[in-house]
């Protein structure tokens, strides 16, 4: 049985884990990584913030999956003022192909929408199709595309 829930400071340690699955499935998408072991995120930080959340994915007690939203300010030129940015994606390979992402995504979109966000908006390596894909398949659409050049 899937349940999808907020995350608390007792899942700390399996979110730190999570975060560094992603770090290792995005390395080969980005040179520019370093090898040493960092971090994306702040989770603690991120688990007690209100603009803010953390949910996940449980499978028969275990944690499997995990997902973020945090309020972003908008831009000037923008026509809203804030919006929803996603991260912390992540599902263990052993539970990939199965939906979860999506009902991850669809616990984001809700808690976005109960702060009154229309405009919801992630990041994706271009070379990550798997990920664009599914991105794609629930609705969202490439916007920008960011370009570098290495010398």
């Amino acid at each position: 049985m899937i349940t999808i829930r907020k995350a608390s400071i007792d899942d700390l340690s399996v979110l730190l884990e999570f975060e560094q699955g992603i770090v290792e499935a995005e390395r080969p998408y980005d040179s520019t990584m370093i090898e040493a072991h960092f971090h994306y995120y702040d989770i603690e930080e991120m688990l007690k913030r209100e603009d803010c959340a953390i949910v996940v994915a449980e499978v028969d007690g275990q944690l499997v999956a995990s997902g973020s939203a945090r309020i972003q300010k908008g831009k000037p030129y923008n026509n809203f003022n804030s919006y929803a940015f996603l991260g912390f994606m992540y599902v263990s390979p052993a539970f990939r192909g199965q939906g979860l992402n999506q009902k991850i995504v669809d616990s984001l979109l809700e808690w976005s929408q109960s702060k009154g966000l229309t405009e919801v908006r992630l990041q994706v390596y271009s070379e990550n199709n798997n990920a664009i894909r599914a991105y794609e398949k629930i609705g969202f659409k490439p916007i920008l595309t960011e370009m570098r050049l290495i010398k």
